[in-house]
């Protein structure tokens, strides 16, 4: 048995050996998450934190039967750090292509990314993360209607037409203090009320109905550069 196989065991059982044997291994950590996501690491990046907990877990899992605990810890490492970037590039994606679907123009030969690039060329010129913490509180507020953020692909109108009409169901909506109380104590749209004021069909309120509630939100709450992207919405308004 090596030394460092013989501390993790015991280190497992013992929160104070744990933390000793923590302190030891920092740098045998950080090479780890450095060597997986190729670039210099440091206690200040969130890898260090993903790879500090797979190491800690490591301890937990380890058994000398897995053979020895320096080759356990490395892949247990690489596999949390593996799934951690995954995630994040899933997120940028999921991001970048919902962002488009809230407005874009129609005529665009490419319009995904025509405003994916605008919406990361916006997103490097703020100073902070206003964008990014902007879509995470709208996406708490979608999840009370039992939808997400990634959904407004599926369900947002792609035909100018269709975008006019649904503007002018979310225009009225945000006209509408009464029916917007409702909506977000209900959860429902106020179909009956928007098709008979507006015009627009129901068939086009009930399959964008996701679509509409967001922009609601989005142009009615503390959202300033999501709201940005509902071009529709605000033309609508001004009329």
């Amino acid at each position: 048995m090596q030394e460092m196989d013989r501390k993790a065991v015991q280190a497992a059982n013992d929160e104070c050996l744990m933390d000793d044997f923590v302190r030891q291994n920092e740098s045998f950590i950080l090479r780890c998450a450095s060597f997986t996501v190729h670039r210099y690491i440091s206690k200040s990046d969130d890898e260090w934190s993903v790879a500090l907990l797979a190491f800690s877990q490591a301890v937990q899992d380890y058994s000398l039967d897995k053979g020895g605990f320096v080759g356990f810890a490395r892949m247990v490492i690489r596999r949390r750090l593996i799934d951690y970037l995954r995630t994040q590039s899933r997120h940028s994606a999921e991001t970048a292509v919902s962002l488009s679907v809230l407005d874009s123009d129609p005529d665009d030969e490419n319009e995904e990314s025509a405003v994916g690039k605008a919406v990361f060329q916006r997103a490097g010129q703020l100073p902070d993360d206003s964008l990014k913490l902007e879509i995470e509180a709208a996406n708490q507020v979608f999840s009370s209607y039992g939808f997400s953020f990634y959904d407004l692909i599926s369900c947002s109108p792609k035909a100018e037409k269709t975008k006019k009409s649904c503007a002018k169901a979310i225009a009225y909506l945000i006209r509408s203090p009464l029916l917007t109380n409702d909506l977000r104590n209900s959860k429902y749209l106020p179909l009956k009320s928007i098709e008979k004021d507006t015009k627009v069909p129901r068939k086009i309120l009930e399959r964008h109905r996701k679509y509409i509630i967001a922009a609601v939100e989005i142009m009615t709450g503390d959202y300033p550069f999501l709201a940005e992207y509902m071009r529709f919405v605000r033309e609508e308004l001004d009329r």
